[in-house]
């Protein structure tokens, strides 16, 4: 390899590097918890409380629009409360920040009514170093990174489309790198009903509703 080349590739991995332990982690949180909208039926099995019946119901409902909506599945399923919250320590449907309500909050492990409140407070979120610098104020101690990022690993800001990275999209629950090429090809995107024809000639109409969820058109 010459001399270019190389330097070329060192630039494009540390290029890379950057993004990873900036830019990825602002936009769709911290990896950690399974989605369950994409989890596999064996490591479902593995989790809290799952049973080969629920995990079979709780796939055969998927996609869930919310953590609510998968909380009352596992509650009329009979998990207790606590059971549910134990569950949610190992996989998860995240909730938006820019959208989610106060009942999808109350979900998160470790949130209160107090952290709801200032999650809706500061909308717009645009960054998780927002997130970070505002959040963090209400933390005790203050700015306490270990609580701020067990959050993080339950919420997410939506991608901007049009400009999001390969790095940034590829923390999106269930992508590949061949759907990351398929979010580039067809840029600028303008609505909606673009991305569910363009991208539905890919993948089933449930993957195109869950890519969605994590991505937004400026």
């Amino acid at each position: 390899m010459s001399l270019i080349k190389k330097l070329t590739a060192a630039v494009g991995a540390l290029a890379f590097a950057v993004v990873m332990t900036t830019g990825v982690q602002g936009q769709v949180g911290k990896p950690g918890i399974l989605d369950a909208n994409v989890a596999s039926e064996a490591d479902l099995l593995k989790l809290p409380h799952m049973t080969p019946a629920i995990v079979k119901g709780l796939i055969a409902k998927r996609n869930f629009n919310s953590i609510v909506d998968l909380n009352k599945y596992l509650i009329a399923s009979g998990l207790t409360p606590a059971q549910a919250t134990e569950f949610y320590g190992r996989a998860f449907v995240a909730v938006n920040l820019n959208t989610g309500t106060p009942e999808e909050f109350l979900l998160v492990p470790n949130s209160s009514k107090r952290w709801a409140h200032e999650f809706e407070e500061y909308r717009p979120w645009t960054s998780f170093a927002q997130f970070d610098k505002e959040i963090g104020k209400y933390t005790t101690p203050r700015n306490d990174a270990a609580l701020l990022d067990k959050f993080k690993q339950y919420l997410f800001i939506p991608l901007d489309l049009n400009k999001a990275t390969d790095a940034e999209l590829m923390t999106i629950p269930g992508m590949t790198t061949k759907m990351v090429n398929e979010f580039k090809e067809y840029r600028p995107w303008k609505t909606k009903q673009q991305f569910e024809k363009e991208i539905g000639k890919y993948v089933d109409a449930k993957a195109v509703e869950r890519f969605w969820r994590f991505v937004v058109i400026k």
